[in-house]
């Protein structure tokens, strides 16, 4: 046994569709959309397709027993289930004695009520408890304080690979020693903040999105929350603790070309995944299976592609995004789909991309259309790609 390797000891995820590993495998496996006209956020923009997550925030905080007085955001609220989740496959607890570290990504925060109370903590200073509540950094210490029994919390925000990243620092803290048990992931709700920015770059699908498709139009936006719990394999040895899998590998780069877009040949996208797999010690070759960032965007899914050809050449993997099921969960997206990595791995099946139709005319493969692998999943390569050029992949593998 390796003493650096960091295995993945639980996994907790909720999005549009469904709360928990059991229901997501449940919809992934059975091609189910969680995508649908917006029920739940109060916005005049009604003929925008999004993955919303069933329940309102009423019926979150009776599933979590929070009364109506305590002021809670709708991110918190759908992280604690997950975390949960993650825990207790861990078998964690807040009475450990463990070093238990919390790293949240998001970058919406508690704008979904911030921006409903501002007119009121203008007008009468009532509702100043979820003003407070908008940092991106409160949302982590609320979800942290509800579930107690962590040792270190912290926040990162880099748009679409904040839960990335935070795997990445969980591997590397609990290499340097900073921590004996991470959990990791990020959580993101919908808000009319949200929704009208996106709008605003003119990148939103009036229809169900349609990622790595010739005639793909855009993002449908989507919310939830994953998370993972890490540890060295060392430790889970001796908690006798079942692994479900093992971070191999990862890397984080930023090409810097433009505040929304992907550099043209992809050049970000192909160093991200370049590094994760050499940092795993593996070729290009060892993978099985490419879990694609994937947005439906004309701009990100061409260079995407075209940087997987770059380091694939003519064996590009098995490749699919998980957008059409969920929408893009935003800063949620990375840890979210590091779990449906774990469980291709685990069940050995692959995604389909739901609503390909035809190929882009400058990529030499096609999605998965068929969930039945040609070989078994052992080595799957996650990708998340940030605004700015922030782009990170992870390979995970069983163990």
């Amino acid at each position: 046994m390796n003493n650096d390797e960091i295995y993945v000891t639980g996994a907790g995820v909720v999005s549009a569709i469904g709360m928990g590993k059991a229901a997501t495998l449940d919809a992934l496996i059975n091609q189910r959309t969680g995508v649908a006209p917006i029920r739940y956020l109060r916005t005049s923009h009604t003929d925008i397709p999004v993955g919303e997550v069933k329940y309102s925030n009423d019926e979150l905080r009776e599933m979590l027993q929070i009364p109506p007085s305590e002021a809670f955001i709708r991110s918190s609220l759908l992280a604690i289930p997950a975390v949960r989740e993650a825990l207790t496959q861990a078998r964690l607890d807040d009475r450990s004695p463990l070093r238990v570290a919390f790293l949240s990504g998001i970058t919406v925060g508690g704008m979904d009520q911030a921006e409903q109370m501002y007119s009121d903590f203008l007008e009468n200073d009532s509702k100043n408890s979820y003003i407070e509540l908008n940092d991106c950094g409160a949302c982590t210490e609320q979800i942290a304080g509800f579930i107690g029994g962590f040792r270190m919390v912290s926040t990162v925000v880099t748009a679409c690979s904040s839960s990335a990243n935070t795997i990445m620092m969980g591997v590397d803290m609990l290499r340097s020693g900073r921590a004996d048990v991470v959990v990791a992931g990020g959580t993101e709700c919908l808000s009319r903040y949200h929704v009208n920015g996106f709008n605003t770059l003119m990148i939103l699908d009036r229809e169900m999105c349609k990622p790595f498709d010739r005639d793909r139009a855009g993002i449908n936006l989507g919310e939830g929350a994953g998370y993972l719990t890490l540890e060295p394999a060392e430790s889970a040895v001796r908690r006798g603790v079942a692994p479900i899998g093992r971070i191999a590998g990862y890397c984080n780069v930023c090409d810097a070309y433009h505040p929304t877009a992907s550099s043209p040949d992809g050049l970000g996208p192909y160093l991200a995944m370049k590094g994760a797999i050499e940092n795993a010690g593996l070729k290009p070759e060892d993978i099985d299976y490419i879990n694609a960032h994937g947005t439906g965007t004309p701009n990100n899914d061409l260079t995407e592609g075209l940087a997987a050809m770059k380091l694939f050449g003519d064996s590009v993997p098995p490749l699919s995004s998980l957008k059409a099921y969920t929408g893009h969960t935003t800063s949620a997206a990375g840890s979210f789909e590091a779990v449906v990595s774990l469980l291709a791995i685990e069940r050995n099946f692959l995604p389909a991309n739901m609503n390909f139709r035809n190929r882009i005319a400058e990529h030499n493969f096609v999605p998965v259309t068929d969930s039945a692998p040609s070989r078994p999943v052992r080595r799957v390569l996650s990708n998340s790609f940030g605004f700015g050029g922030n782009d990170s992949a992870i390979v995970l593998s069983g163990v």
